[in-house]
């Protein structure tokens, strides 16, 4: 544009093609090329206005937690029935519906959350904070994602639809209840660990026993346990700008007991689930092993400030990659060998 205007400015009037309409005089020629040159430029800029605002808010939906969704293959892998064709597509769809489900709670969470997170080192970047995507257009994309998760969940198994809509009620309700209640916080985000697993079994009609409810339980209050008291160890700065107010609630030392209490209840209940499985196939009893190395492990790490978000800390530690490894391939082979 800069170059066609000093053209025009250079160029003697009497070399400049000139128009005339009535009593107006109209300068042809270089102003069209001027005029053309903007209207180009004006319509390429809105294009990767438009691709940075949809990368904005699939970042707003937070994928990276979509892995918690992996707790939809726990049953109908301890059931042995993963590797069937109509099975895979009933995880899938049940994986789909929960991310897009989460996600709509994620999106209203952060709307509400948006003016502390603005006070947050870690959470101001996040897109509704920082201003990327307005509250309207998140509030928008929450209501379509859940519209869409849940008729997903609906038409695959009706059963199933049931399970996602109490996941979302009980993830909305706790934007607006529950995290203000001491105890009550960490329940309910247990539950949803909990109800992720309840949709596995529920979408592939796999029976849920007891013991497998207990071990999933007592993982998911190692979880989020673990998640408060990396909290805790936050800066002043940042716990006084979270919009986590029950923190005020907990002390470190009663967190790290939950945390151990936790992990513990969740060998005793696995080696529980094991123990009843096919005695002639060691493999359940093997994988013990990694899953009390894996526990042992994420505790330690804890101790640094780790664990405010599981799923990264799982996904960047070679230790917990290497111990999840282990602990799948052995109970696999135990599900297929006794089967």
């Amino acid at each position: 544009m800069c170059k066609a205007t000093n053209a025009l400015l250079k160029c003697p009037l009497s070399k400049v093609p000139l128009e005339t309409r009535g009593s107006q005089i109209h300068l042809i020629g270089p102003a069209v090329a001027v005029e053309e040159h903007a209207t180009e430029r004006s319509g390429a800029d809105s294009v990767p206005t438009r691709r940075n605002a949809a990368r904005a808010l699939l970042r707003a939906c937070r994928p990276r937690q979509w892995a918690k969704n992996v707790l939809v293959l726990a049953a109908p892998l301890a059931a042995g029935v993963i590797t069937q064709p109509s099975i895979i597509g009933e995880v899938a769809l049940a994986f789909v519906s929960f991310c897009l489900v989460s996600s709509a709670t994620y999106l209203l969470n952060d709307v509400r959350d948006r003016e502390e997170d603005r006070r947050h080192s870690r959470k101001r970047h996040r897109p509704i904070a920082a201003g990327e995507i307005s509250p309207r257009a998140a509030l928008i994309a929450a209501a379509v994602t859940a519209v869409v998760g849940l008729a997903i969940a609906t038409a695959a198994r009706p059963l199933l639809g049931a399970v996602a809509l109490i996941y979302l009620l009980l993830t909305t309700s706790y934007s607006l209840i529950w995290r203000h209640l001491v105890v009550a916080d960490v329940a309910v985000i247990a539950a949803g660990f909990v109800l992720r697993a309840v949709a596995g079994g529920v979408a592939t009609d796999v029976a849920l026993s007891r013991r497998f409810l207990f071990a999933v339980t007592a993982g998911a209050v190692f979880l989020v346990a673990g998640k408060r008291y990396a909290e805790l160890h936050e800066s002043d700065d940042d716990r006084l700008a979270g919009s986590r107010a029950t923190l005020r609630g907990y002390s470190s030392r009663t967190m790290r007991r939950v945390v151990n209490l936790a992990a513990a209840a969740t060998i005793v209940a696995y080696s529980a689930f094991a123990f009843m499985r096919d005695p002639d196939a060691p493999w359940f009893y093997l994988a013990i092993v990694p899953l009390a190395g894996w526990l042992w492990r994420y505790s330690g790490l804890l101790s640094t400030g780790a664990g405010q978000a599981p799923e990264e800390l799982v996904l960047h530690d070679r230790a917990l990659l290497g111990a999840s490894l282990a602990w799948v391939v052995l109970f696999v082979i135990g599900t297929y060998a006794s089967g």
